[in-house]
């Protein structure tokens, strides 16, 4: 197997390892945790330069390594659910659109069809990681006692719950209207991908 499969199935098995880490109450545990999601992400960035520099690509790769992405961040907006800081209606939203485009495309490349992810689609994935990050950063700051004290006010600050729904909300909306506008725009390569079926 090549070196980027090799880091798929690698971010794979980081998630769950990263989600009991972050939903530890031993604050050195979330620590770690933070320190295992940056690598998983790193993993993400480390064998797409591979695969495109060495031509290590594979139809294997092509279907696990964004399905390993989209479980990596669903598992890091779902230990924010478990912890309600954010809503569970909101999370599921976004896994279902992601899953679902994602599902799509490996779906498409396996009959043969290209569908090309947006540029809208690459913005929402940055947003969505950028507020993941953001999230982990200043939760995790929140639980290290020597990060938190003497900066009460600056965490109670970053961590607002209007300010965290409503962003939220925003992620949730950019990512639903991007998922119906990627399939209304390539309806009628679904449409063809569905009809060479009969």
């Amino acid at each position: 197997m090549v070196l980027p499969n090799q880091l798929t199935i690698l971010r794979i098995i980081l998630t769950p390892i990263f989600l009991v880490l972050f939903l530890a109450s031993d604050p050195l545990l979330k620590q770690i945790s933070l320190i295992v999601f940056i690598i998983a992400a790193l993993t993400d960035w480390y064998d797409g330069w591979l695969a495109r520099k060495f031509n290590y690509i594979t139809n294997w790769g092509k279907f696990w390594d964004p399905l390993a992405d989209k479980i990596l961040t669903s598992a890091g907006f779902l230990g924010f659910v478990f912890l309600k800081i954010i809503p569970l209606w909101m999370v599921i939203i976004i896994i279902v659109r992601d899953f679902l485009i994602t599902g799509l495309r490996a779906f498409a490349d396996y009959k043969g069809h290209s569908f090309p992810t947006s540029q809208y689609a690459k913005w929402k994935t940055f947003i969505q990681m950028t507020f993941l990050y953001y999230l982990l950063i200043v939760y995790v700051g929140e639980n290290t006692i020597q990060i938190y004290s003497g900066n009460e006010k600056i965490f109670h600050l970053l961590m607002q719950d209007g300010f965290i729904y409503f962003s939220m909300l925003i992620i949730t909306i950019i990512t639903f209207h991007s998922g119906v506008t990627y399939l209304y725009q390539s309806r009628h390569l679904i449409k063809n991908l569905f009809n060479s079926e009969n």
